[in-house]
């Protein structure tokens, strides 16, 4: 016989194949074509393990890093994908997501369904050492693929360089090294020409 147990946790395994067909604004390398929630959380993950002495904190819990970005947009099912320089949208993001949490999450057994909430309002809360490098990990990867396509993401919506800066800088709250690595990146994609200068952006991304 079947436990109720497992069941649901069948139930939740089959839900969050839903993100597979959440898209992304940014591009994927190759074909340019744009990337899925699925595809970033394994990139993310797969970072996490590759960068992980670079983390502020010294032996950082990297299975927590890791769990946090496997499950943080999974919220999206519900809630949809918000650019990160959609401002109108961006206003009632944490409140569509924090219901999406409820429903997705609520479809796993109590016990999972508290470690699961529990570890997504860490990651949105980014006090802890491995929210925070998580939360560096999210920001520095679309950075990276934004600037492994000329920018193309940028340029479709306008972004300019200083709203880069302004939304990406906390990278250093998680790691000095990966903010000094972006810093570099986002020159780099100015002087290409591949990202525009806003009104009043500083001479320099650090």
């Amino acid at each position: 016989m079947i436990s109720e147990r497992l069941a649901q946790q069948i139930q939740f395994i089959a839900e969050v194949d839903r993100l597979k067909n959440i898209f992304r604004q940014t591009l994927v390398t190759t074909d340019r074509r744009r990337e899925n929630d699925a595809e970033h959380s394994w990139h993310l993950t797969l970072a996490a393990i590759v960068l992980a002495e670079h983390a502020n904190v010294p032996n950082v819990n990297l299975l927590r890093v890791i769990k946090m970005l496997i499950i943080h947009d999974l919220v999206e099912i519900d809630a949809g994908d918000t650019f990160a320089y959609d401002t109108a949208r961006m206003a009632d993001q944490h409140e569509r997501e924090a219901k999406a949490a409820d429903r997705i999450f609520g479809l796993l057994p109590p016990d999972q369904t508290k470690e699961i909430r529990g570890l997504w309002d860490e990651f949105e809360e980014r006090t802890t050492p491995e929210a925070k490098f998580a939360a560096a990990l999210d920001r520095f990867q679309p950075m990276l693929l934004n600037c492994l396509t000329e920018g193309a993401a940028w340029q479709k919506h306008g972004v300019t360089h200083d709203r880069v800066v302004a939304r990406n800088k906390h990278i250093a709250e998680g790691s000095v090294a990966l903010w000094e690595y972006a810093a570099k990146m986002i020159e780099d994609a100015v002087a290409k020409g591949n990202l525009q200068r806003g009104p009043g952006a500083p001479a320099s991304a650090k």
